[in-house]
């Protein structure tokens, strides 16, 4: 895969784009109170269908919910979504995600995550950053059901816990590593 933001300005903007325009469902939610719905209501289906979720959240200084993110790619391919910061149960960011790609690869899908940021220092990185590109800075980790399983208050141990929900489509792999989330301030 090829750095998202070194080199191929014109392939993000084309890939982005379609995706936009020719994704299933909506990938832009449009207004600030949208988003928040969004977010909100994506947050309690996580929390119903993944317990570990639900039980790390208090312990959370905040959570980064993305509802919709849509993936495409023939060869070159990318990704994009928005989605809310929520602080203490209030909204204090707007955010999107980009990520583009180069290689083998063929296929599109949507996917919901979110992520837990468990320190404030790792907070404090995603205020400060003008766009942070994961895998740098704080340490994110990828949480499936084997993981999920094992998570307690003596196992939180690392920074960032992230988790993928409502995948739909065929794309091989989900990752993280490559995408850009950068804050925007969206319409009111």
């Amino acid at each position: 895969m090829l750095n998202a933001f070194s080199g191929i300005p014109r392939t993000i903007m084309i890939v982005t784009l379609a995706l936009i325009v020719l994704a299933p469902g909506q990938v832009l939610a449009g207004s600030a109170a949208e988003l928040d719905r969004n977010g909100r209501a994506a947050l309690k289906d996580l929390y119903a269908t993944t317990p570990a979720a639900k039980e790390i959240a208090p312990r959370a200084k905040a959570v980064l919910v993305f509802p919709r993110v849509v993936k495409a790619g023939l060869v070159v391919g990318g990704q994009f979504g928005e989605g809310v910061l929520i602080k203490g149960g209030k909204t204090t960011g707007y955010y999107n995600t980009v990520e583009a790609s180069y290689g083998l690869q063929a296929g599109g899908q949507a996917f919901g995550y979110a992520m837990f940021f468990m320190t404030d220092e790792a907070l404090k990185y995603l205020d400060d950053s003008a766009g942070w590109e994961i895998g740098t800075g704080p340490t994110v980790v990828v949480v499936d059901e084997g993981f999920a399983k094992s998570l307690s208050s003596t196992t939180l141990k690392d920074d960032i816990y992230a988790f993928f929900f409502n995948q739909e489509g065929l794309m091989a792999g989900l990752g993280l590593k490559g995408s850009k989330i950068t804050k925007f301030t969206p319409d009111k």
